[in-house]
């Protein structure tokens, strides 16, 4: 499932990046790999999401967010 379809309070573990080249490898600088646990802390009215990685809180936009590929992390 992408990172778009998350629910917010979840934490997810990435599995891919699906996105253009050169957002990949800021996604990748600011720790978003594969393996990472994101949790999803809130989703705006236009589609963008606050995350959690690695004790920092990120926005990221509807279109970023669903070229993330996630699992669902069982607790």
């Amino acid at each position: 499932m992408s990172l778009f379809e998350g629910i917010t309070g979840k934490s997810y573990e990435i599995r891919g990046l699906y996105v253009e080249e050169g957002i990949t490898r800021r996604l990748q600088a600011l720790g978003l790999n594969d393996g990472t646990i994101i949790t999803v802390l809130n989703r705006k009215k236009d589609g963008a999401l606050i995350i959690r990685v690695r004790g920092t809180r990120l926005a990221i936009g509807r279109h970023i967010s669903q070229g993330i590929d996630v699992e669902e992390r069982a607790l």
